[in-house]
């Protein structure tokens, strides 16, 4: 048997692999486009997505007679099979492309339609019977079978990236119980300000994560809106009236998702606002990691020229010539994730930006931008948990020290001692260089019980 079989395009002959699924289309977008070193089939979700995509599209051109049930049958067959993670090897085009993502669909409708014919008994290749334009493509255009394919992919691709989130926050909330009774000193502008427990600190990290849970869930529902029957710029040529509505009741239905029909196929068509505010998010939740991610790199600076207050787990030896330096490896790993993050939103306005009149043809890299900003931060987000946030500790006395040695501790007596005692301690203190709480009992300002009773905890906050 010879190792690859001939097929022909609009721009002539090309030779394809005889085991291929995918065909001619697919096989000059893989010549013409390398540019990742990735492929669609590194995003099993999206070719899920393609497949319930292709399925719904059949089982409605079945259901308003435009293809025979042996046919329809054959391709919801094909799709399904996509839709449980099968043949991602067959989907080799790279997810940065020229074409408005043409390829991918191509690629989608050829190894669905060869993948039919097999079903059917017939040879792959042999595109009279089921054909990857005619029948696979039918009703449709990449131009909304791509971009709701895409959407379909990151709604998948949200639920598992929010279910890590949560785990993160309840880490992050574990921890601001374990930690409730440590006091430390509150900082701003990296000056002593007033007290407070690294409970506190902990706690408040959980919520302002959590701000995003539902944030991401509700930007995520934009994506539901779809246009198919829309086909090449919205008017839907080539695709019956009622095929939009049936498409997308049929997807809501294969899915268990609540698809609608765009009200507008023309405005739908271009529109890459969904993608705009979705990559925001993702960028405000960066945003965010980052700065905690920062923040626990200065509370583990040291161990004896630093803060000191908590300690990180230590993940490897920290150089190569300084003997037993041990670096905040995952905070690190963390920060760089989201600067990559920050950078494909940035991709993603300009692309936005870019579309012109009733098409934009800059989706492929919106596409890839969004899936490596969701994979990205989830696997990231899962390795801080595991590996740094679970086996963080605090160093109790030393932070107690520092409370006790500051000056802002001022701040906490000062309903206490009164503001013109208060400023007389903190002056000694910065003048002599001795503690605020061996002042206040030599100046016989408070008791020691009612000092550490001040000092409490409990009681302060």
């Amino acid at each position: 048997m010879s190792e690859f079989r001939q097929e022909a395009d609009l721009l002539g002959y090309l030779d394809v692999p005889a085991k291929a699924l995918y065909g001619v289309q697919t096989q000059r977008a893989i010549e013409n486009f390398q540019i990742t070193g990735h492929c669609i089939g590194d995003y099993p979700e999206l070719v899920q997505a393609l497949g319930y995509v292709k399925w719904a599209a059949a089982k409605t051109n079945y259901e308003l007679n435009l293809i025979p049930e042996d046919i329809y049958q054959a391709i919801a067959e094909a799709s399904k099979e996509l839709t449980e993670g099968q043949w991602t090897d067959m989907f080799p085009t790279d997810p940065i492309q020229g074409g408005a993502g043409t390829s991918v669909n191509m690629n989608a409708n050829e190894v669905i339609a060869n993948r039919a014919l097999e079903i059917l008994g017939k040879n792959r290749g042999e595109y009279e019977t089921v054909s990857p334009n005619d029948h696979a493509n039918l009703s449709q255009s990449t131009n909304d079978a791509y971009p709701t394919a895409v959407k379909l992919a990151l709604l998948l691709m949200q639920k598992k990236f929010s279910k890590e989130l949560v785990l993160l926050i309840e880490s992050f909330r574990k921890k601001g119980v374990e930690f409730e009774n440590v006091l430390k000193m509150g900082r701003t502008q990296l000056q002593d300000a007033v007290p407070m427990t690294l409970g506190q600190e902990f706690e408040a990290f959980a919520v302002t994560l959590a701000e995003d849970v539902d944030r991401l869930e509700a930007n995520a529902k934009l994506f539901l809106e779809i246009n198919m029957g829309g086909t090449a710029i919205g008017t839907g040529i080539n695709a019956p009236k009622a095929f939009g509505k049936v498409c997308a009741d049929n997807l809501a239905e294969l899915t268990g998702m609540p698809f609608v029909s765009a009200a507008n196929f023309v405005e739908a068509t271009p529109d890459l606002g969904a993608f705009v505010l979705f990559s925001s998010t993702l960028k405000r939740l960066a945003v965010k990691l980052s700065k905690i991610c920062n923040d626990l790199r200065l509370l583990s600076s040291g161990p004896r020229a630093g803060l000191n207050e908590i300690n990180l787990p230590p993940m490897q030896p920290g150089s190569s010539i300084m003997p037993g330096k041990v670096n905040p490896v995952i905070p690190e790993l963390m920060n760089q994730v989201c600067f990559k993050v920050f950078g494909n939103d940035l991709t993603i306005t300009f692309a936005a930006e870019a579309g012109q009149l009733q098409l934009n043809v800059m989706e492929p890299v919106v596409s890839q931008s969004l899936t490596e900003s969701l994979l990205f931060l989830e696997r990231a987000m899962k390795t801080l948990r595991e590996k740094c946030i679970d086996g963080i500790t605090a160093n109790e006395e030393h932070c107690r020290h520092m409370v006790l040695n500051s000056i802002g501790i001022v701040t906490a007596l000062n309903p206490h001692i009164g503001y013109k005692n208060s400023s007389k301690v903190a002056k000694e203190a910065l003048a002599s260089g001795r503690s605020v709480y061996d002042l206040v009992l030599e100046m016989d300002l408070l008791t020691r019980e009612q000092l550490d009773d001040i000092l409490n905890p409990e009681k302060m906050f």
